[in-house]
């Protein structure tokens, strides 16, 4: 499978199959799917080119004659040019970096009856919260069910579970969420410290991270959070106004000016680095690249603002028509990233981080975030869910901390979720880079996990084209330099 675009001056080609990306001249470009056409009419897979008796000089010329009678590319380029670039594409080709076979859905069965372990849990250490966020999916804290805070057992009784669920892995992971965790403070300082003294007989790694809205926040609990957790996420939605509209108060008063100098403190407290802004663009700002920007103005060099997440008849959700936008704001966005960088005020964005020599492994690409069988959420009671956004919905019970899964049906399911379970990934090209989007989001939506959320996936894809754009263009610039 082949995706070419064209995003800001760059006519990329990106075969999904391999990953190889490609910055080809217009010649190129505009063969490239005419050829990859007539490949497909004659021998079908790569495989089975492979398999053939291939003359390379008649494959040429037979190549070179399906173009030819393109006119509207005959009309466009001279035939020097069509015969070179067809025998540029040939050599992409035999080089198996254009045109490539999917080698994964062979793999999927043995992929589906794999064996898993749990290598992280999300502890909803607090369902109870002092902001009254207008998006907020669990529903300012309560996540659909009633207040709680986790005690001291259940978080430690979960550490527990997580050892003996998680086979030979040695780092594991420990989220603590809410509502918001720093409402129970004290507690989240016992599970690290209980953490911390089991992890070395265990043979364990725990690495701690926790998830703040920033109110309670002070130097006491940044000096322990700074020692002990390895990341820290920070909620604030950009500029001032449009924060204070969607994330106020029980009062209702806006907690912006309250935060941003608490935000500052902890990202320069730790070097620029493990942490991020996290913040949520609505239909109320469809300028969210104008939020990124402030955030970064504001000195965070690490920030990710996503689309948020509402059902149809929320004032604020996302629309059909507000994608466009959207995407408009993407380029803008990359755009801006790579103005900030070449003038030494670069920051991350979060959904522009993309590898594309190593990238992630097999079952990543194929399943995500493993939410359902490696990547669990806990509640306060120590309930287990498939991950903190299934939280609420009892159908989705999995067990507790202290059986063990008892509804390993759940977790089957969930384990045989993948792009190929999904019939809307089939012929898209960000399938091994979103690994079929967020389970939660398409049960949410369409009631199956098994499907799309079609927002998402529309604001994936761009985001995907944006950050293999930026790849190409820190490649030229590496270039230019040398």
């Amino acid at each position: 499978m082949i995706h070419a675009y064209r995003n800001n001056g760059y006519n990329i080609v990106l075969d999904v199959n391999s990953g190889s990306v490609h910055v080809v001249d217009d010649v190129v470009f505009d063969l490239v799917p005419v050829i990859e056409d007539r490949l497909r009419s004659v021998y079908g897979t790569a495989a089975a080119r492979e398999g053939a008796d291939v003359d390379a000089e008649k494959d040429f010329q037979d190549l070179l004659d399906t173009v030819m009678k393109d006119s509207e590319i005959t009309a466009r380029y001279s035939d020097e040019d069509i015969r070179e670039a067809v025998s540029e594409i040939l050599e992409l080709r035999s080089s198996e970096v254009l045109y490539t076979d999917d080698v994964y859905e062979n793999y999927v069965e043995d992929f589906q009856n794999r064996e898993t372990v749990v290598k992280a849990l999300c502890l909803n250490i607090a369902h109870d919260c002092n902001l009254r966020c207008k998006y907020c999916f669990a529903d300012e804290g309560e996540y659909h069910g009633r207040r709680g805070l986790m005690s001291e057992e259940v978080g430690k009784a979960a550490l527990d579970f997580l050892v003996k669920n998680s086979g030979n892995r040695r780092n594991l992971e420990v989220d603590f969420f809410g509502g918001e965790p720093l409402m129970n403070w004290e507690v989240v300082k016992k599970i690290v410290e209980y953490g911390r003294s089991i992890e070395k007989e265990a043979g364990k790694n725990f690495r701690f991270t926790i998830t703040t809205n920033g109110v309670l926040l002070n130097d006491e609990i940044l000096d322990y959070v700074n020692k002990e957790m390895g990341n820290i996420v920070l909620s604030i939605d950009g500029r001032k106004e449009v924060h204070d509209a969607m994330r106020p108060k029980r009062g209702g008063q806006g907690s912006y000016d309250e935060i941003v100098p608490k935000f500052q403190k902890v990202a320069e407290s730790r070097h620029q680095l493990r942490y991020f802004v996290r913040g949520t663009f609505t239909h109320n700002n469809l300028d969210f690249s104008e939020d990124v920007k402030h955030l970064a103005d504001l000195g965070f060099k690490q920030i990710s603002v996503e689309p948020v997440v509402a059902k149809p008849g929320d004032s604020y959700a996302l629309r059909d028509e507000d994608i466009d936008i959207l995407c408009d704001e993407y380029d803008k966005l990359a755009k801006l990233y790579l103005e900030r960088r070449k003038e030494g005020r670069g920051f991350n964005f979060f959904h522009f981080n993309i590898d594309l020599e190593g990238g992630p492994c097999v079952a990543k690409r194929l399943s995500g975030c493993g939410s359902g069988c490696e990547y669990l959420g806990v509640t306060p009671w120590g309930e287990l869910y498939p991950c903190h956004q299934f939280v609420g919905n009892e159908d989705f019970i999995m067990g507790n901390v202290y059986d063990g899964i008892t509804r390993p049906d759940i977790r089957d399911m969930f384990k045989k979720s993948n792009v190929y379970s999904r019939p809307e990934c089939e012929k898209c090209f960000a399938r091994y880079y979103c690994s079929g989007g967020c389970a939660a989001n398409a049960y949410n939506f369409n009631g199956d996990i098994n499907t799309t959320y079609k927002h998402g996936c529309e604001l994936q894809r761009k985001r995907i084209e944006c950050a293999i754009m930026i790849k190409a263009a820190l490649a030229e610039e590496g270039n230019a330099e040398e």
